[in-house]
């Protein structure tokens, strides 16, 4: 088995990332939009924060208050978009659930939308057009190729399908050539599907939904879930059931975290080099 280590494969790509980023004149600015204390997001936003520091990316955090009002964060969304200086801004999910989640992340430009969650930038990536793809999908690929794990003609089930991770995924590895099933609470005789798959990725958000039984030898194993369970942080696929089994697995956590973390900022990159370019 081969640890798919995404913490120190994004430290390598961030440090290509920052060389890039020290030959700017101007750095590239990410403004942070976080409603409320959820811990875990307070968690990612500092994860964020560190790595774009990092790399040289100047960040500006909004945190605003539980109960602000959707009027309110439709005019910070809306000066951000009008702000020259602002190459990229993420919306902290989850938000509380008074606030329309779906428009607020369209109301966001999509020439300034690192996380890749804007309708035209999913729309152009469904047709194949370039585009900014989400941030952990992209992470995944870039985790895939530079352990060089080969995706043609590969037979790929993805368990999950959000627009977030599960669709764009599938996506993506189809375009890459990959024969992609695609699984979710509702499939029957899930097991059976999950054993045929070269390539696994899950991300239904249920800790320890994948188990042994559910893999064939040499499964490579792209674990995106990250739950709590007794004051540990585990995935959606049995780590220490599977390890032995797999060819290639990512833990949890130090997998596609970090890999997200990567991408963001990458994108970041993408959208000022863009603006500049014009």
């Amino acid at each position: 088995m081969i640890l798919l280590d995404g913490k120190m494969v994004s430290e390598e790509l961030n440090l290509k990332l920052k060389n890039k980023v020290d030959s700017f004149d101007v750095k590239p600015q990410l403004d942070i939009i976080l409603i409320g204390n959820n811990p875990a997001s307070l968690s990612y936003v500092k994860g964020k924060k560190k790595a774009a520091s990092l790399v040289g990316i100047t960040t500006n955090l909004h945190h605003l208050d539980e109960n602000i009002s959707q009027e309110e964060v439709e005019r910070l969304i809306n000066s951000l978009n009008q702000d020259e200086k602002v190459d990229g801004i993420l919306l902290q999910l989850p938000i509380p659930k008074h606030l329309d989640q779906e428009y607020l992340m369209d109301l966001i430009a999509y020439e300034k939308d690192p996380d890749g969650f804007h309708v035209v930038n999913q729309g152009k990536l469904f047709q194949k057009r370039k585009t900014i793809y989400p941030a952990t999908p992209k992470g995944i690929m870039t985790l895939l190729d530079y352990y060089n794990i080969p995706i043609e003609g590969k037979s790929v089930v993805v368990v999950g399908r959000s627009n977030i991770v599960g669709m764009p995924i599938s996506k993506m590895l189809l375009d890459r050539n990959a024969t992609v099933t695609i699984c979710h609470s509702k499939t029957k005789n899930i097991k059976e599907i999950t054993k045929t798959a070269d390539i696994l990725v899950v991300a239904i958000g249920i800790p320890k939904f994948i188990t042994k039984d559910m893999v064939k030898q040499d499964v490579v194993l792209v674990d995106v879930g990250i739950n709590r369970v007794d004051e540990k942080l585990v995935g959606d696929a049995d780590f220490d059931e599977i390890k032995d089994i797999a060819s290639y697995i990512t833990p949890v956590p130090k997998g596609v975290g970090p890999m997200t973390i990567h991408s963001l900022l990458f994108n970041t990159v993408l959208l000022y080099e863009s603006k500049n370019t014009k």
